[in-house]
């Protein structure tokens, strides 16, 4: 059975997807929407697909499965859509930024009895991946400590800050959700710390662009988590994860694998620059991981109750800065 897949959404991540789609000799795509219709005709056009409207595209019983690759206020709603008219949905994150909405579409997916994917793509980054196989094969002992850098060569523009949901809900989600994937175990509270080092505009919404958070399981296993919106010197990545046995850790990936020698040193090449460069692998291996868990009727590796979890604990990350202290989950 080849599953039959729909965009909705026609921007940049969405052209990367499309691309796993093709790549894929389970799926196929077979319609794409935008708000500008021009974008959807153009995508469309590129990968033999149809443009269609979202309404056309939910009453179409051909299509399977919708991927949501929309503005993050727009996530919830197309979800919901979706799922009551009997389609997979795989959705960038987060599910919506008011958590209680969160959970209401979450479960309103599972009473449609569709599969809803989350796109935390970092889970599937080799890397990542392999330092999380080296816990499962008992390689590095028991789980201890992990510490987790992300760092973004620059701070987003005022018009996306704005409605992205801040630093926490935006860029530290991410963190939060591969800190559970490395600890094995869920939190139970949260230390935030933030502040505006880098964009002076940013305190005038809220936000933060300098973030720290500590978070504690039940059994006393801690992960750090360092947020930055400047790095100078690249796109900056690194998890290290220690254990009773030893350590395992992935550093940063650069642009190439050139080292020279001289007198003076060693040199080698840049970081990658840029979140899709960095994660082209991985953005490839949650599709294909989205197409296997439908084609083999199963749960994916990450569900809308990994969204909820995510963002419950990027909730408190804003509710422990804004208090000044610990916050229990």
């Amino acid at each position: 059975m080849t599953i039959k897949i729909a965009l909705i959404g026609a921007g940049r991540i969405a052209k990367v997807h499309s691309k796993a789609i093709a790549a894929s000799t389970d799926a196929e795509l077979v319609a794409v929407t935008d708000a500008l219709p021009e974008a959807a005709r153009a995508l469309a056009l590129a990968t033999g697909s149809k443009a269609a409207d979202p309404d056309a595209i939910a009453a179409d019983k051909s299509v399977d499965a919708v991927l949501v690759c929309t503005p993050t206020d727009t996530h919830a709603d197309l979800i919901e859509k979706f799922a009551k008219a009997g389609k997979h949905v795989f959705c960038e994150k987060p599910v919506d930024l008011d958590l209680a909405r969160a959970e209401a579409v979450v479960s309103i997916a599972e009473k449609a009895g569709v599969r809803l994917m989350l796109g935390f793509n970092r889970r599937y980054d080799p890397n990542f991946a392999g330092v999380r196989a080296a816990i499962d094969q008992g390689r590095i002992g028991g789980v201890e400590m992990v510490t987790i850098t992300s760092r973004d060569p620059g701070a987003p523009d005022i018009a996306y800050a704005s409605r992205s949901g801040g630093i926490f809900r935006d860029m530290t989600i991410h963190d939060l959700d591969m800190a559970r994937f490395m600890l094995g175990e869920e939190p139970v509270a949260v230390s935030a710390h933030a502040t505006v080092l880098i964009k002076p505009e940013l305190k005038d919404i809220g936000d933060f662009d300098s973030a720290t958070v500590i978070l504690e399981t039940a059994s006393g296993k801690q992960a750090i988590i360092t947020n930055s919106r400047r790095a100078t010197y690249g796109y900056d990545q690194r998890v290290e994860v220690h254990g009773s046995l030893g350590v395992a850790g992935a550093g940063n990936q650069l642009e190439n694998t050139v080292v020279i020698g001289t007198r003076e040193g060693y040199s080698s090449a840049a970081l990658q620059n840029f979140f899709m460069t960095r994660y082209t692998a991985s953005y490839a291996a949650e599709i294909a991981e989205f197409i296997a868990a439908l084609k083999e009727n199963r749960e994916p590796a990450t569900t809308g109750r990994d969204g909820v979890i995510a963002l419950k604990l990027a909730d408190a990350c804003v509710e422990s800065v804004r208090q000044g202290r610990r916050i229990e989950v």
